[in-house]
């Protein structure tokens, strides 16, 4: 009885625990953190979800983080991720010249838009337009070349996200379509997504890399960015559309990295300022992150950059 006993006892330490169990077990809340997080969404005259949850220490919050919200342009993650499983599978070429057409053009202020019908642009570029500038021309034109919305939201699916889902331009997601808008997905989903491309483990070690070299380099920087030291890398993707706002943020912090999403919908602030409730909570939630689990970094944003950032529009 005591050889098997301690034969169980080795075999226990000699076999390691299982990888999503040893990360749940390191997971802990923070009941503080979560209360002033509260204190913020509270300010905002609409429906607001947050995931926060640090890399290194396993610290966690959450606010209404499994209700699903509207992504606006945020959705483009997605579609990021499956045109890369598209191109390893052989069905895309990175590199082979594609032609645009004025059929592809979506109304409003796309740098795309201003191309002669039959041009030719690299999928690289799009890639370009797409995370750094936000273009929705581009976006689209990807979003048919990953496979559609069915390519992308089997995708999603397959691996394990229940609620992120593409709805416009996609077969029976109407209905989504005209409650969520171009795409839906809740705080901890879009904020793992993110976190999947950060530790390799999106399509490729080597497709994953890319990716996040492209979520590093966006041009709307007038919100969560903006309360981030300019040095301090992070990966980002940014959506708003009247009555949402959102922002997913993967932070290269000094003491370890941390992600955090914050979805909005049902606004009652509607206009396009800086002063937005939306936006306004945007850089108080990044702010305060930042001051959390980098307390004794110099650093402070200066009131008067702010006149000089974009928001996304």
């Amino acid at each position: 009885m005591r050889r098997s006993s301690l034969f169980l006892l080795l075999l226990a330490l000699l076999i390691p625990l299982h990888p999503v169990r040893a990360q749940q077990a390191r997971v802990h809340r923070d009941a503080r953190l979560e209360q002033k997080l509260a204190v913020l969404a509270s300010e905002v005259d609409g429906d607001v979800g947050i995931y926060v949850h640090n890399l290194r220490t396993g610290v966690t919050a959450e606010l209404d983080a499994d209700s699903i919200f509207p992504t606006a342009s945020m959705i483009k993650v997605p579609i990021l991720v499956t045109l890369y499983d598209a191109i390893a599978q052989g069905k895309v070429d990175l590199h082979a010249p594609v032609v645009y057409t004025d059929s592809l053009h979506y109304p409003g202020a796309d740098i795309l838009g201003s191309f002669r019908d039959s041009a030719t642009i690299a999928p690289t570029q799009l890639i370009m337009l797409m995370l750094t500038m936000s273009d929705n021309t581009a976006s689209l034109w990807l979003q048919s070349m990953a496979g559609t919305g069915v390519a992308i939201n089997a995708w999603l699916e397959g691996h394990g996200f229940e609620h992120t889902r593409m709805n416009s331009r996609t077969p029976g997601r109407q209905g989504d379509w005209e409650k969520y808008g171009w795409g839906q997905t809740t705080p901890r989903e879009m904020a793992r997504l993110v976190t999947m491309i950060r530790e390799g483990k999106a399509v490729s070690e080597a497709a994953s890399e890319e990716m996040y070299r492209g979520l590093t380099r966006s041009f709307w920087n007038g919100e969560a960015l903006s309360q981030l030291p300019p040095w301090v890398q992070a990966a980002s993707k940014q959506g708003a559309v009247d009555a949402a706002r959102g922002e997913v943020v993967l932070v290269n912090a000094p003491s370890g990295d941390y992600v955090f999403c914050v979805t909005t919908r049902n606004l009652a602030d509607t206009t396009w300022a800086a002063g937005n409730q939306g936006f306004v909570l945007l850089r108080k939630v990044s702010a305060l992150l930042w001051k959390t689990f980098e307390p004794r970094h110099p650093w402070v944003p200066d009131p008067g950059a702010a006149a000089l950032k974009p928001s996304e529009e």
